[in-house]
This record gives C-alpha cells, structure tokens and sequence, in this order.
C-alpha cells in the first residue's frame, strides 16, 4: 500500500514566497511610477509588467498540474501492482 503524498513546504515557506513576490513586484510598480518619462512609456512599461505575471502565474499552474498527473498516475499504477500481486498465488496448480 502506499501511504499518502505529504506536502514538503512548510508555512514559512509559503509566506517567505508571498512576501517576496510582493516586494518584488512593489518595487517595480514604485520605479514606474516614479520613472521620468513619459505616460505613455509607464504604461506600456505596466502592461508588459502585467503580462509577465499574468504568464508567471500561468506557467506556475502549468507545471504544478502536470507534476499533481504524473504523481496521480504512479499511484493508480502502483495501486494495479498491488492488486495483480495479492492476486497472484505462485503455488496455485491450473486444473487442465
């Protein structure tokens, strides 16, 4: 049998990842803002910042779902494993 997938991260973890992504993400927003160039240029600038989290956090989701498959796989595969082995007797004789 197998036992059941344990998460690895903790909670600080996960707050320290929280945190830095938005103090990450702050900066950048305050050096935009605070950019001396034109309107134009700072919005273009936020769009682009825009994008590439929108597509981080696409990507992020991406990867975690194809990991969350192939783990859900090795189970169902280790789970017909069990069940073909238990069945299996090796000292049963085929009555012909």
């Amino acid at each position: 049998m197998t036992k059941p997938i344990q998460p690895t991260q903790t909670t600080a973890y996960y707050v320290q990842a929280i945190l830095s992504f938005a103090v990450s993400l702050s900066s950048v927003v305050i050096a935009l803002v605070y950019l001396p160039v034109e309107g134009w240029v700072r919005a273009f600038l936020g769009l682009g910042l825009l994008y590439v989290v929108t597509s981080t956090v696409t990507l992020c989701k991406v990867v975690r779902d194809r990991q969350e498959q192939s783990e859900v796989s090795k189970r169902v595969d280790q789970a017909r494993l069990d069940k073909l082995l238990t069945e299996h007797d090796p000292f049963k004789v085929n009555a012909a």
